[in-house]
């Protein structure tokens, strides 16, 4: 079980040294809501980079999944670690979901991951940012099927 953590600290390491995208904006808790509406979930105003986007993004991801993510420690091991490409389009609509790793353990934590992105959608639109318009999150999931992003585990 220390493999799971191991492999877990690679990606982040991984994922980190490619300067994937960082944040986005704040998310509203009811699908479909306007992701300026979620009140207290990010600063205002566009995204200044990809890191800010990632960021912004996985709060909004998190508002929109509340039933489905655990806070505090990650347990040591994880059940699963599914590790997704979310591309999108210039209006922050998802445009494709690319599955970066599928976990050996409770692979089907891959489709629960992409139903939470495509539930946190549309996100701030990136015209504005650098191409390629896409963002790599690594979702964290304990024995309970609830998940912490490693985006936000790792945010002071």
């Amino acid at each position: 079980m220390r493999f799971i953590k191991f492999i877990a600290t690679a990606w982040a390491g991984l994922l980190a040294a490619c300067g994937s995208v960082n944040s986005l904006a704040p998310v509203a808790d009811a699908p479909g809501a306007s992701p300026a509406s979620v009140a207290g979930a990010g600063p205002t105003g566009a995204a200044r980079n990809w890191a800010d986007y990632k960021l912004r993004a996985a709060r909004r991801i998190h508002a929109t999944s509340a039933t489905e993510t655990f806070s505090g420690p990650l347990p040591d091991p994880l059940q699963s670690i599914p590790v997704l490409q979310v591309q999108l389009n210039r209006d922050g609509s998802v445009r494709n979901i690319v599955v970066l790793r599928t976990p050996g353990q409770s692979p089907e934590t891959v489709q629960m991951a992409m139903r939470a992105v495509r539930r946190a959608g549309p996100f701030e639109p990136v015209g504005h940012l650098p191409r390629p318009w896409q963002f790599n999150e690594t979702f964290l999931y304990n024995d309970s099927m609830k998940f912490q992003l490693r985006t936000l585990a790792e945010a002071p």
